[in-house]
């Protein structure tokens, strides 16, 4: 079973359900994907970040740092950095919270951001494109460049035609109709 293969059996397996759902992007939906029952065992952990880091480094990105609007890419981004330390390549990670702190130093984007760094924002599942947005803005504000967005899945619902839309490139590791297709 390829790495991609083993993705989409995960996913499949433990995060899709069908029913009727509302998503965060407030759409309703039959589909929900629950990424996190994948991305934060220890499998999907030791799946998603090489097969990440491949796709980044095959769409020609070389970031200094991943990460993404928190919760959902917070577990993405640490496994692409940690494979990427593997490899010999390392690449840090970082969350963007939903909001600034009130307290301490106000920081909206955590963890070892540097101003300047080349970014690839991560998010867990892209519907409308919304967060993966809301990241890249908040990295734009704080002095990256957005090399482009990588998700697990993209729901096929126009999310990342939005993301390319508003000129930044965007890229899926698996898509909604390949998780139904091996759902049970």
């Amino acid at each position: 079973m390829t790495p991609t293969e083993r993705l989409l059996s995960m996913l499949a397996e433990r995060s899709a359900k069908r029913g009727n759902f509302t998503l965060a992007s407030g759409r309703q939906s039959t589909l929900y994907v629950d990424c996190r029952l994948t991305t934060m065992s220890p499998d999907g952990l030791a799946t998603i970040g090489p097969l990440g880091l491949a796709a980044i480094r095959d769409a020609g990105w070389t970031p200094d740092a991943v990460g993404g609007l928190t919760l959902g890419a917070d577990p993405v981004s640490y496994a692409i950095a940690h494979a990427s330390a593997l490899a010999g390549t390392p690449v840090r990670a970082f969350t963007v919270r939903k909001e600034a702190k009130t307290h301490g130093t106000g920081k909206l984007i955590e963890g070892p951001y540097r101003s300047g760094d080349r970014v690839v924002v991560i998010e867990d599942v892209i519907t409308t494109g919304g967060s993966a947005l809301k990241a890249v803005e908040a990295v734009r504000a704080a002095g990256g460049t957005v090399l482009g967005v990588l998700a697990v899945v993209d729901r096929e619902e126009g999310g990342v035609e939005a993301i390319r839309a508003a000129g930044v490139e965007s890229i899926s590791l698996a898509r909604a109709s390949q998780i139904v297709a091996l759902m049970a």
